[in-house]
């Protein structure tokens, strides 16, 4: 089975940087026409830019999420730019930390919106545009779509002060396993990829004045070093891919194997 993906079109949340541009600049090297989400459009011009003039397969689209009408306008210009959408990855993920003894805190909110409902919101729209633009097709038993959510193995092992971003996190995997089941009968795949401590810019800023902290990751981790943001790739690529084609409803693990240890460890980024 061929773990390809060229020539279909992906839709990447938090494309602006980190591990959600990783995984946009691998998809257009495989061939894949990619819409970059985000809302840092400056930043999104720059990585964007040159790709749009040299191959057609990059635009970006630059909007918050978290309103209901972004999501309907970046579906609108994935379809205008590519007439279709077969692939989404949401990868817009924020880290924040919170008081767990604190309950004039909102954090738990704020995660919960920025970190599950913007995926769950563009899931739902993306999977309606994937039954429509499958219609009446002939072959009627391989996969019409794909979708993957970011998570963290903060939503099995985490730290007090990531309440918030845990409870967000395990969220989207329950969330992941609940569409996979509700879409299945429509031909549509729902994944997950929770990953351990990676080189993100929230990360490298944490670590910049902590050496202690980069050395406690490195021995609580057993292949001893931290990932780098395209390390995800794979995985998501092969989630994608009609390699997985029988493959819904998994989160897989991608952290050195840091959860095989039985202490808790540090902060997961």
């Amino acid at each position: 089975m061929s773990l390809s993906i060229q020539g279909k079109t992906a839709i990447i949340t938090g494309a602006a940087n980190g591990v959600g541009l990783a995984i946009a600049r691998h998809f257009i090297e495989r061939g894949a026409n990619v819409m970059f989400a985000d809302r840092d459009e400056a930043r999104l011009a720059d990585e964007v830019g040159h790709a749009e003039d040299e191959k057609g397969q990059a635009r970006y689209f630059a909007g918050d999420l978290r309103e209901k009408l972004t999501v309907a306008n970046l579906l609108s210009a994935t379809i205008d730019a590519f007439d279709r959408v077969d692939i989404l990855v949401n990868a817009s993920r924020q880290v924040v930390s919170s008081d767990p003894l604190d309950p004039s805190d909102r954090t738990v909110e704020e995660m919960m919106e920025q970190n599950l409902y913007t995926a769950l919101r563009l899931s739902q729209a993306v999977a309606k545009r994937m039954i429509a633009q499958a219609g009446d097709r002939e072959e009627t038993t391989g996969p019409i779509g794909s979708i993957v959510n970011l998570s963290s193995i903060a939503a099995r092992r985490t730290h007090p002060d990531l309440l918030a971003y845990s409870i967000s996190a395990a969220a989207l995997d329950q969330a992941t396993r609940s569409l996979a089941v509700g879409l299945a009968p429509h031909r549509i795949r729902v994944n997950g990829v929770a990953f351990g401590s990676l080189m993100s810019n929230s990360l490298k800023e944490t670590l910049k004045d902590n050496r202690d902290l980069r050395e406690e990751i490195k021995h609580c981790t057993p292949m001893g070093r931290i990932a780098s943001a395209r390390e995800i790739n794979g995985a998501v690529q092969f989630l994608c891919s009609d390699g997985a084609a029988f493959v819904t409803g998994e989160v897989i693990t991608v952290d050195g194997g840091r959860t095989l240890l039985d202490s808790v460890g540090t902060a997961a980024h």
